[in-house]
């Protein structure tokens, strides 16, 4: 997507060198500052301190990130350590163990001495087929704005933290249908939260938008309930870091507050994400899906900057779970379904 008019991917793969390129997402919205990433120790600190974040660019960096573990160590043992080194960088996104599964899968047969060539060309493949899953999620989500066009003359849409391209390898997942519409002529406009404690959405969402030219306004996170009482909102999409077989979905801790509000203002609550992004394993998603504890300075501190008095306890659950009771539809790369016609997808 655009920076400056220019077109980029969130991760790009240097051939030449078999290294890759991420944008860091925390200088972001100041600085634009590309980091080279040369190995495995260099990509799990990419995720845990999030450099790369959302779950499809946490699923390509992670598949990038074995390539260069069993570049270094191709043995069994070597790709069993690599695997486990990524997989506890962040415990929420499932598409971080989908990324990894589909590298292991594709080399495990081969020789050592084959694995690392392999691994490059399915961490690339990872890569371009999340390019091709939003594009076509964007589409889908196009043709559904469209339809919520025929009762309004600009079509007013809520989202929460950030679901664009910044989260994928390109295009986005909530931002994606948003893209398409804008680039259609649709007249449409965003309303951004700003997602505290880390700012995902004033920080990287206002920034991507600005970009790529959408009409925007950020709110703090406590408007939403406000605008959608108010009759200011025709829809709210997020994206998603888990998806349980039922359709809960984990997303940014303050998902399920504006679902509630969505709910009760009968404001249609849409989900959108790749299937790489259901995890067929898990059905009670408020039950079983792992959330992620950070750090309390987030919470405490604001840039930097204390915004408590010291000694202040804090607690930073990053994400939380919305019941799929709360979800209108999916937006993915086959169709829009609904979560029960979503579950009919599981493959056991």
């Amino acid at each position: 997507m655009n920076i400056a008019g220019t077109n980029h991917r969130a991760i790009e793969p240097i051939s030449s060198l078999q290294h890759v390129k991420i944008l860091d997402q925390t200088k972001l919205p100041h600085t634009v500052e590309w980091r080279v990433l040369t190995s495995i120790h260099d990509v799990a600190e990419a995720i845990s301190v999030m450099r790369v974040r959302g779950a499809p660019l946490i699923g390509a960096s992670a598949a990038f990130g074995l390539f260069f573990g069993v570049r270094d160590n191709a043995s069994d043992e070597g790709l069993q350590k690599a695997y486990d080194l990524l997989f506890a960088t962040r415990p929420t996104a499932v598409n971080l163990r989908w990324g990894l599964d589909r590298v292991r899968l594709a080399i495990e047969a081969l020789a050592p001495e084959q694995r690392a060539t392999a691994a490059w060309l399915e961490a690339c493949r990872v890569s371009d087929e999340d390019v091709a899953a939003n594009e076509a999620l964007g589409r889908n989500g196009l043709d559904l704005l469209r339809n919520l066009t025929r009762r309004t003359d600009r079509l007013e849409i809520m989202t929460h933290c950030n679901a664009g391209w910044l989260a994928t390898v390109d295009w986005g997942t909530a931002l994606a249908p948003i893209y398409k519409a804008h680039d259609s002529g649709v007249a449409i406009h965003v309303w951004v939260s700003e997602t505290r404690p880390r700012g995902q959405g004033s920080a990287l969402t206002c920034w991507e938008l600005k970009e790529h030219g959408v009409p925007h306004t950020l709110i703090a996170d406590n408007n939403a309930g406000h605008l959608l009482q108010r009759g200011l909102v025709d829809a709210c999409i997020v994206g998603a870091d888990r998806v349980s077989s039922r359709g809960d979905v984990a997303n940014k801790i303050g998902t399920y507050m504006k679902a509630l509000a969505a709910k009760a203002h009968d404001v249609p609550f849409f989900v959108a994400m790749p299937f790489s992004t259901i995890d067929w394993n898990v059905e009670d998603g408020i039950k079983d899906i792992p959330i992620e504890q950070r750090d309390a300075k987030e919470v405490t501190h604001l840039a930097g900057l204390p915004v408590a008095p010291v000694g202040t306890s804090a607690r930073n659950d990053a994400f939380d779970v919305t019941p799929s009771t709360l979800v209108t539809a999916f937006i993915t790369e086959r169709g829009v379904f609904t979560p029960k016609e979503l579950s009919t997808f599981c493959p056991w």
